[in-house]
């Protein structure tokens, strides 16, 4: 099993159809969390509960993302989050899903934390990078 990090096929075409708003009014969005025995990439349409992680503090569906608004840089548009952090959690995960919970819980993106990352009754933390043309977890160059 492996995830990949990459924007889904499915999101890409379906920027082209306006199905995802990152406008801070637009669509809400989550980040799950997966097992090292998900199969996530490129082809992952949708938001499934099939190898999520599960654990102390830790809900089926992962939590909410602040999106931070859409703007560009050079030629780049992008978009990123604010970091997300599940608090006081037990769990361990090798990635994570970030889908569009507003509108079928949609992929937008896959993401593998290079292996097993644990927290033990702790802050488990994702870090997104800089929203910046050159960094921003969603670019379009």
């Amino acid at each position: 099993m492996a995830i990949t990090s990459t924007l889904t096929t499915s999101f890409k075409k379906e920027l082209l159809t306006a199905t995802h708003n990152f406008a801070t009014n637009g669509n809400a969005f989550k980040l799950a969390l997966f097992t090292s025995s998900a199969t996530m990439g490129a082809t992952t349409t949708a938001y499934s509960t099939s190898q999520e992680v599960s654990g102390t503090n830790y809900t089926a569906g992962g939590a909410a993302l602040t999106k931070v608004a859409p703007t560009s840089g050079g030629t780049t548009g992008f978009t990123d989050f604010a970091d997300l952090t599940f608090g006081t959690a037990t769990v361990t995960a090798r990635g994570c899903l970030i889908y569009n919970d507003t509108n079928s819980d949609k992929s937008v993106a896959t993401i593998d934390f290079g292996g097993d990352k644990t927290s033990t009754a702790g802050d488990f933390t994702i870090v997104f990078p800089a929203a910046a043309a050159s960094t921003a977890i969603i670019r379009i160059a």
